[in-house]
């Protein structure tokens, strides 16, 4: 039970491995994750340590599986993720891996090979029978009765030289070359060919500007997307014809044609060459579809077999790679035949430690057992709590502030209790809290499937990891929510009002406003449990009640809270035996605190306790003082105004001699905080005469300047080090009497977030009720109810997404910020480091996370 509220006592060890053995008993260790290993080659370049081969080889084949990964993804190949973690291989096994994994890789390489040169091919053949087929269509048009308009371009296509040659043009086929008596560079060709759709309107326009309109463009897009086959990503792609005269325009074409990457392809003049071609295009369309078919179900087959055991091949090399990087980390001593590690355990597990040690070693075959020796060190161990899926949550909450440092006392159990509620105080509604409870509880009776989904969502993932904080703050809401009697800004007659109503009805129906008397109207005695339902109906003054009862509450819970840290300050005293922190800090802000804000908190209850409506002067409602007034009176020492006829100045007596003691007092505590300790640090170093010789009960890091506690986390740390200087002491005391004193000012003011957020949040749900779901329900007949369905889902939307997410998470913020100042400053400093154990279940994680991130 000690653990849970002070870290892991740690212990520094030395831990002598054979050679043979090193790898076996790293392997055991890793499975139980209870061992930090130190680096003892700081100096040496990672690419000179012993392993650095090994760790290269694991690089590879973690390569090589997310090669494997990657096509299966691509493939949509389900992978088995049965959850189980296969054991580290012996070392001999790596070999039979990097072999298995070179066979895939390369048989996968060259499948992916062929069939990237089979779809290039297929694309080719297919742009090929589009060319054809636009082609035919272009020249049956010509031939079938718009020849004049062709004619009439073609002409144009000629030039003058050959019109003066006064040979008859004829008839023109723009497809062949007829016997003619014309020399062939005067006669017109063409070229056919396929581009990117997006890029013609840029070709057209470069071919009409370099030709200067002596070609003749035709074209026709390509229905059907076509796949490319580098990146398999589906394009649209147009067929073209150009028409020209002359080597040069058609140097010029094919120039702007390779230039815009459009692709080229012969296309016979002859229309029986044509179609001889597009039926020979077509039979080996078809017979490479059967070859890419079995080429497909081919790669499926191996990318299949891959995928039963990827998730173990990974969680096998991350293991080997994980103990070979952990084996760089140790020494090798003179003879080469042993390694020295050395690492931070938990006290409480050396002798699981040292099982898990001798497994290895038997594992391995080896005769010599390994040896794990504690070293004495001055150096700060690292901080470790021991949490469960429960605790894990809470225990982030406060690591997020800062790690504790080693052995102080751990403020995680105690928020499990203090946080949901402080929480609830401000967001108290039995409606909005079940909703948050149910989705808390859904997550945790699904948190086994949940978990198995591994998803990259970093939203989802916080909620998921705050499901028992969720869970508790729904279930503390419900229960503020019953005390304010408040469900979605209604409350419910559970037990029957304790106010009866004493006029007629014409009198309640003619006047807007009416009192109920407390001295007659009120039956004497509280409603059972909670707030009285009769508020429900005080339009006039149910927010001044409940602004003067929150209030209050907020501040009582707070000066609670802020006692209850200054507690544990105690305990963090005593456990380190800091016998001047105990005398000099705890006991002046006990009192500094418990004399002003406690005495307030007192008043409050003597009030409520004292005077009421029912009583006689001078202890009825006329004479109440006002808490606030009286405590500003009391710090500056104001002579109270005098009191309504028949009532007393003060509450009680001998109360003005009390507060002006108190005053005193506590104005007192002020220079004991301040001065005391560095002046008692200054006389020990006096009397002492020497460096470094701390007095008893003053070797702690306040006494030195929070030296020794706040050393480097690396080691050096311990009685060896410097001194602080007297002045930096003072300073520092300086620094934190002022803030302790100021601080608790501001800090009990700042409880009064509660107040305020539970007003909002009830005001909130209040004018969502009146302005939204009112209207729907006032509605009648057969379309009242379907625009009652229409309101109240609009209700239901602005509900979950306002109230319960937006209005749910500021308060946990404000929550958060009461911890981490308001309550954790008291006692808690924060200056450790985390203990990371050499984990596998971690570096998997790890590892598949930052996968995913890829």
């Amino acid at each position: 039970m000690g653990s849970l509220f002070r870290s892991e006592e740690m212990a520094l060890c030395q831990l002598f491995l054979q050679s043979e053995a090193a790898y076996a008993c790293v392997s055991e260790l890793g499975e139980l994750g209870l061992v930090q290993f130190r680096d003892l080659n700081p100096d040496v370049n990672a690419f000179q340590r012993k392993f650095v081969n090994e760790v290269r080889r694991c690089d590879e084949m973690e390569r090589k599986l997310r090669y494997l990964e990657k096509e299966i993804k691509k493939d949509g190949i389900p992978m088995l993720d049965t959850g189980e973690s296969p054991e580290a291989p012996q070392p001999r096994e790596m070999i039979d891996l990097e072999a298995t994994f070179e066979k895939l890789e390369n048989e996968l390489r060259e499948v992916n090979q062929n069939a990237e040169a089979l779809k290039r091919n297929f694309l080719e053949l297919t742009e090929l029978k589009h060319i054809l087929r636009k082609t035919q269509v272009f020249f049956d048009e010509q031939e079938g009765g718009v020849n004049q308009t062709t004619e009439s371009m073609t002409r144009a296509l000629i030039t003058d030289e050959a019109r003066s040659a006064g040979a008859s043009m004829g008839p023109v086929q723009l497809g062949y070359l007829e016997k003619s008596n014309e020399r062939e560079d005067y006669l017109p060709c063409f070229v056919a060919g396929v581009i990117l759709r997006e890029r013609l309107p840029a070709f057209e326009r470069m071919l009409w500007r370099a030709c200067r309109g002596n070609v003749f463009l035709r074209q026709a897009m390509i229905e059907t997307p076509l796949e490319d086959p580098t990146n398999g990503d589906q394009v649209h792609k147009s067929v073209f014809i150009i028409f020209f005269q002359g080597d040069q325009l058609k140097t010029r074409v094919k120039k702007i044609c390779e230039g815009f990457r459009a692709t080229l392809y012969p296309c016979p003049e002859a229309p029986a060459d044509r179609r001889e071609m597009a039926m020979g295009v077509m039979t080996r369309i078809e017979d490479l579809n059967t070859v890419l078919g079995q080429t497909q179900d081919h790669r499926h087959r191996v990318l299949v077999a891959a995928a039963k055991n990827l998730k173990n091949w990974f969680v096998k090399v991350r293991k080997i790679k994980a103990i070979y990087h952990t084996l760089n980390l140790f020494n090798l001593d003179v003879t080469q035949k042993c390694l020295i590690a050395e690492c931070w355990v938990p006290l409480l597990d050396i002798e699981t430690i040292q099982l898990a040690l001798r497994r290895g070693t038997e594992r391995s075959g080896s005769s010599v057992p390994p040896i794990l020796n504690r070293m004495q060190t001055f150096e700060n161990p690292p901080t470790y709590n021991r949490t469960n899926k429960f605790t894990k949550a809470f225990q982030a909450l406060i690591d997020a502030y800062g790690v504790a440092s080693y052995r102080e006392m751990n403020p995680a159990p105690y928020t499990i209790i203090t946080f949901p509620f402080l929480f609830a105080v401000m967001f108290g509604d039995l409606g909005h809290g079940a909703i948050m409870a149910l989705f808390g509880l859904w997550m945790i009776r699904k948190e086994k499937g949940l978990a198995a989904q591994k998803t990259d969502n970093e939203i989802w993932n916080i909620f998921f990891g705050g499901r028992y904080i969720i869970f508790l703050m729904g279930v503390f809401s419900m229960y503020t929510g019953l005390i304010y009697n408040d469900i979605f800004s209604k409350s419910l007659n559970i037990f029957g009002s304790h106010w009866h109503m004493s006029y007629n009805k014409s009198t309640v129906l003619e006047n807007k406003y009416l009192q109920l008397n407390p001295k007659g109207d009120y039956e004497g005695d509280p409603y059972p449990f909670g707030m009285d339902p009769i508020w429900q109906v005080a339009g006039a003054n149910k927010i001044i009640f409940h602004n003067a009862y929150k209030m209050k509450i907020s501040i009582i819970f707070g000066v609670i809270h802020m006692i209850f840290g200054v507690v544990m300050s105690w305990h963090n005293h005593t456990y380190f035996r800091n016998r001047i922190s105990m005398l000099y800090e705890f006991i002046p802000q006990l009192v500094f605190l418990l004399l002003l804000f406690f005495y307030m908190v007192l008043l409050m209850f003597i009030k409520w306790i004292k005077f009421a409506a029912t009583n006689a002067k001078p202890y009825s409602e006329a004479c109440a003082p006002s808490i606030l007034i009286t405590f500003i009176d009391m710090v500056l020492f104001n002579t109270p105004k005098a009191p309504p006829q028949d009532c007393e100045t003060y509450m009680f007596f001998g109360q003005h001699f009390i507060q002006v003691l108190f005053v005193l007092v506590a104005v007192g505590c002020i220079p004991v905080m301040l001065l005391a300790k560095p002046l008692l640090i200054m006389q020990a170093r006096k009397q002492a005469n020497e460096e470094v010789q701390p007095i008893a009960g003053a070797t702690s890091d306040a006494e030195t300047g929070g030296v020794s506690n706040g050393g480097s986390h690396g080691g050096g740390g311990g009685p060896h080090e410097e001194e602080e200087e007297l002045s930096e002491i003072f300073i520092h005391q300086s620094i934190h009497t002022i803030e302790y004193v100021l601080g608790s000012v501001s800090h009990t003011a700042s409880y009064l977030r509660l107040w305020a957020l539970s007003l909002a949040h009830a005001q909130l749900a209040e004018v969502l009720w009146t302005m939204v779901l009112s209207i729907g329900l006032k509605q009648e007949g057969w379309l009242g109810g379907i625009i009652l369905t229409c309101v109240f889902a609009f209700w239901a939307i602005l509900t979950v997404g306002i109230l319960v997410l937006m209005e749910g998470l500021s308060a946990f913020l404000h929550t958060l910020r009461l911890h981490w100042v308001e309550f954790q400053s008291k006692f808690y400093k924060g200056q450790g480091y985390a203990f990371q154990p050499f984990s596998f279940d971690a570096i998997i994680e790890n590892g598949a996370a930052s996968a995913e991130a890829e």
